[in-house]
């Protein structure tokens, strides 16, 4: 009888070790892996920010739509936003529209923000326990999904945001850094 207990409460351990490390070897390096990734992209559009002279950070492409300023604060908004949900992380700028703020246009302000904006997703990712990356969260929209879903939206609206910064860097007769897929 003893004997019995014994061999599955050996069982029922090493299976929780199993499983253990099954989760570790799936959810650290997936972290790792959104780490790298967002390290690539802060780098990457930290060239198309170099790339827009200081004085075409107000050009449009057309009065209906944003500035290059405009386009990059938006893509740092939705960065912090977006991962806040994902990482946990207190969102930073709460309740300041920096699209609308004369002060964040210039080439030096939109640099500092939209890098800030990079550092703070990065270190959310870094401080965020992997194992939560399957868990389920609402945004402030109410919306949920799992953590790194939404640190995957983050990454996609900073795409299309970088992709869109394009055609304003063609459109004033540069060409834009070329793709940075590594």
């Amino acid at each position: 009888m003893k004997s019995s207990s014994i061999y599955c409460r050996i069982i029922v351990i090493t299976c929780l070790l199993i499983q253990t490390v099954s989760a570790q070897q799936v959810h650290e390096p997936a972290k790792a892996q959104l780490i790298k990734e967002w390290e690539r992209a802060k780098a990457y559009t930290k060239e198309y920010l170099d790339a827009m002279p200081a004085d075409k950070y107000s050009f449009k492409a057309q009065d209906s739509v944003r500035s290059f300023a405009g386009q990059m604060l938006h893509l740092a908004s939705g960065n912090v936003f977006l991962a806040s949900t994902g990482t946990g992380k207190d969102r930073i700028w709460t309740g300041r529209n920096l699209e609308a703020s004369p002060s964040a246009q210039s080439k030096d302000s939109v640099t500092y923000f939209v890098m800030t904006s990079y550092d703070y997703v990065i270190d959310g990712i870094k401080s965020l326990d992997a194992y939560k990356l399957d868990e389920k969260v609402k945004n402030a929209r109410n919306m949920e999904e799992t953590r790194i879903v939404w640190t995957q939206k983050a990454f996609e609206h900073q795409t299309h945001h970088r992709g869109q910064a394009t055609i304003y860097i063609r459109l004033v007769g540069i060409k834009p850094p070329p793709e940075k897929l590594f």
